[in-house]
């Protein structure tokens, strides 16, 4: 499981993220994407701990709670939607 962590500062640096799960256990990964033309943080970011029921501590301790001047928006990442891409436009086959 994955958690999904929103309404960062801009400021928040992934190893920021990783200080404040690692209170409630062991932390796999904690990453912020960034946007492809700017390179700055996109205000969210998500984070794998080891156990879920470290994860479902997070989540219950810090939705909501305030850091870095925002309120954190915290729960269970939803699974990557496929945005489709690719495949195949023309009908039938070209000889």
């Amino acid at each position: 499981m994955s958690i999904y962590v929103g309404n960062l500062s801009y400021d928040v640096t992934e190893q920021d993220l990783n200080t404040v799960f690692a209170e409630y256990g062991t932390v796999k990964s904690a990453k912020l994407p960034t946007d492809r033309e700017t390179g700055r943080v996109r205000g969210f970011g998500f984070v794998e701990m080891s156990d879920d029921a470290e994860e479902t501590k997070a989540i219950e301790e810090l939705d909501g709670a305030e850091w870095m001047g925002r309120t954190l928006k915290v729960n269970k990442a939803k699974p990557r939607e496929n945005r489709g891409g690719g495949g195949n436009f023309g009908g039938g086959r070209r000889y």
